[in-house]
């Protein structure tokens, strides 16, 4: 598509495209698109001027090329369903509109039909303060209604329709926080499935999720997000479904059930009737699920929420004393004037609101401001090992067989069972089986999964057994051969170790290499500079092995060869003791300890189920997001503190010169509301360097 280049600088360009206007729908399409572009790292589309604004890393020709080929009906589909355009767009014209009509009326509408106008505005105010009377409540309510009447009876208009302006104004700023705060959560929230395992016959088939028709049959196993909205045709499961419902517990499905998108199974296997492709509606429900939740609200916001409900008493009788004193009614209604609701009510959700948004732009979702609040007062982060401190994609180096097998034999069964479960040792073996070019047909039956122990299968009516070194010998009472024994004994314990054994007996053990992650180091230290007491590693892993990654890593803990009750145990007894505790986690076993946690936090590439749990999900490909999650969280708290000190300082200040008789009523007014614009900006900025 044809553009021009307005404004350039290295890295960055700002070009025109060539129409004359352009729709949201247009500009989101172009966004996502330039999005799409390796090298291109942020963009910013104005529909109304039909320009956009692009941030590079690769070669200048890139972008231009990008933009030479770029259609509006060839990427429609990189826009996601909902991309929070719209919602702005309607807010901002709203705004606009309101100082609009205001100025108009000022100039054009005469002194007695604004005052007309004034009385009828007012009585929606009067009717508020009313109700809550009625309930026995002296809320904000009750203030504002008090400061309108009593301007109305003192013939003073002009300050009662300043008063409804300006409420009516932040009540629709609040609105516009509100909705987009649930709308950004929503969308973060959304799936991010992109292939599913199609049931044809009597064999599994990958597919991606856009071929899924409405009938065909998906099969979904633990761990695993349900990718549609659909019905159980067979098979039982127990499903978290706390996204959709709220409801704390596992719920059991099996045939007939109804089963959404997004939830996750927990335990089982089920093959699930598609009844809704993309699409389904799951956005909505989630935004349902917020809007009735808690969960946005931090303990500082609920603290100064209330503050301000708590002190309309006080400011009730503090006018009325001040007239009894005085006599004089203008300083009495210059403590109307000015109210701590509006800016305690306010700027502290734009606070929050500013954090998570920075925290996005850092590759940081959180699903509400009480989990950056408890990132900050945590002194004890909890890590889980293999995929969080070592790297997501470790390797196979060695493949020893035993009892006669074949290597590759071995690791093509291997690469055949653990691809439908897939986890960073999983993908390991799946990996190194398509390097060595060995493909296999589904040869097995119905496949289990025990959570953080392995799986079990049936191959050639012998039973199989892959998972670890307590899964396959102490539960499945697996043995190793008289004959293998020394072979046995000479494996490389520098590693991690998937064993593998048919009817009974081991027939392989595949040796996996994990180096931690290069910044852990770093990252480990920073946490402690930030205020960290203990950095603990758990794992499943054997001795060895942790305590050369601890060491090495410098954490003040280690526990091996832990199960998952033992770290959701250990963290139960950290806050009991009362730590504040995050967990790092990535997999399906570190679920419980996620859940147990002060805070949850799922890294990337992390399971369905962990993200599920996790109050905090990091899609950056290193731990640095960890130092940036808890300065961001620091940070909000010391501007949630400053703000709650200037609201409360500045204007106990102009209440005592309203008192005082130094400042009138209207100059009090203005301080107040310039002061609750002021911090409500200074909240809505970046709050890391």
């Amino acid at each position: 598509m044809k553009c021009t280049i307005m404004h350039e600088t290295r890295g960055r360009i700002r070009v025109k495209m060539a129409q004359s206007r352009m729709t949201l729908a247009q500009a989101d399409i172009l966004e996502y698109y330039l999005l799409s572009i390796p090298g291109i790292t942020e963009v910013k589309v104005n529909d109304r001027t039909c320009c956009a604004t692009v941030l590079y890393a690769c070669p200048r020709q890139n972008v231009l090329d990008a933009l030479a080929k770029f259609t509006y009906e060839a990427n429609t589909a990189l826009v996601p369903e909902h991309t929070g355009r719209a919602l702005n767009r309607e807010f901002e014209d709203e705004l606009v509109l309101k100082v609009v009509r205001r100025g108009l009326m000022k100039l054009f509408v005469p002194a007695p039909i604004r005052k007309i106008i004034t009385f009828i505005r007012s009585f929606k105010y009067i009717r508020r303060a009313w109700d809550s009377i009625r309930q026995g409540q002296l809320d904000i309510a009750v203030l504002d209604a008090t400061s309108i009447v009593v301007s109305l009876i003192r013939g003073d208009w002009q300050s009662a329709n300043s008063i409804m302006f300006l409420l009516n104004f932040s009540e629709h700023l609040e609105e516009w926080t509100r909705k987009k705060t649930v709308d950004d959560l929503a969308r973060t929230m959304s799936l991010n499935i992109d292939r599913v395992w199609l049931k044809t016959g009597d064999t599994e088939v990958e597919v991606p999720i856009e071929n899924v028709k409405k009938g065909d049959l998906v099969i979904v196993r633990t761990g695993n997000l349900i990718p549609l909205d659909g019905y159980v045709h067979s098979g039982e499961a127990m499903v978290n479904q706390a996204s959709m419902t709220g409801e704390s517990v596992p719920v059991r499905k099996e045939s007939g059930s109804s089963v959404f998108a997004g939830t996750v199974i927990e335990e089982g296997e089920i093959v699930i009737e598609v009844s809704k492709v993309s699409g389904s509606g799951r956005y909505d429900r989630i935004v349902n699920m917020i809007e009735e939740s808690e969960k946005l609200k931090s303990a500082a916001e609920s603290k100064a929420s209330n503050l301000a409900d708590n002190l309309v008493p006080y400011t009730l009788a503090g006018t009325i004393l001040t007239y009894l004193i005085t006599r004089n009614a203008t300083r009495a209604i210059s403590i109307l004037m000015v109210d701590f609701s509006c800016a305690l009510k306010l700027a502290m959700p734009v606070a929050v609101l500013s954090a998570m948004r920075e925290g996005r732009m850092n590759n940081i979702s959180a699903k509400g401001g009480k989990y950056l609040e408890a990132v900050a007062q945590a002194d004890t982060i909890v890590f889980d090992k293999t995929g969080t401190l070592t790297y997501a994609c470790p390797t196979v180096i060695e493949v020893v067989p035993f009892g006669g097998h074949d290597e590759n034999e071995m690791l093509r069964l291997a690469a055949c069972l653990e691809e439908h479960y897939p986890h960073s040792m999983a993908n390991a073996v799946i990996n190194e089986a398509v390097r060595r070019g060995l493909h296999h047909e589904e040869c097995h039956s119905w496949v289990e999964y025990i959570v953080a122990h392995g799986i079990a299968s049936t191959v050639n009516e012998e039973k199989v057994v892959i998972g670890s070194h307590h899964f396959v010998f102490q539960d499945e009472g697996c043995v190793v051969a008289d004959e293998d024994r020394a072979a046995y004994d000479a494996i490389r314990d520098d590693c991690s170790h998937l064993y593998m054994a048919i009817s009974g007996k081991l027939a392989a053990v595949i040796c996996i290499w994990d180096p931690f992650r290069y910044e852990a180091v770093e990252v480990v230290k920073q946490l402690h500079n930030l205020g960290i007491k203990r950095v603990v590693i758990m794992t499943g892993d054997n001795k060895k092995i942790a305590r050369r990654i601890a060491t090495a890593i410098g954490v003040d803990e280690f526990y091996a060869e832990v199960l998952p009750d033992d770290k959701a145990s250990f963290i139960r007894a950290e806050r009991e003791a009362g730590r504040k505790v995050i967990m790092i986690g990535d997999g399906i076993n570190d679920s419980l300890a996620l859940a147990e946690a002060d805070v949850g936090v799922a890294i990337a590439h992390s399971s369905a189920i962990a993200r599920e749990v996790a109050d905090i999900t990091l899609t950056a490909e290193d731990l640095y997001a960890l130092v940036t999650l808890r300065r961001l969280s620091t940070a909000l708290m010391d501007r949630i503190g400053r703000n709650y000190r200037f609201i409360m300082g500045f204007n106990s200040m102009l209440i005592l010169l309203g008192v005082l008789g130094i400042l009138p009523p209207a100059t009090s007014a203005l301080l107040h509301n310039a002061s609750t614009l002021a911090v409500t900006v200074h909240s809505m900025t970046n709050m890391l360097e």
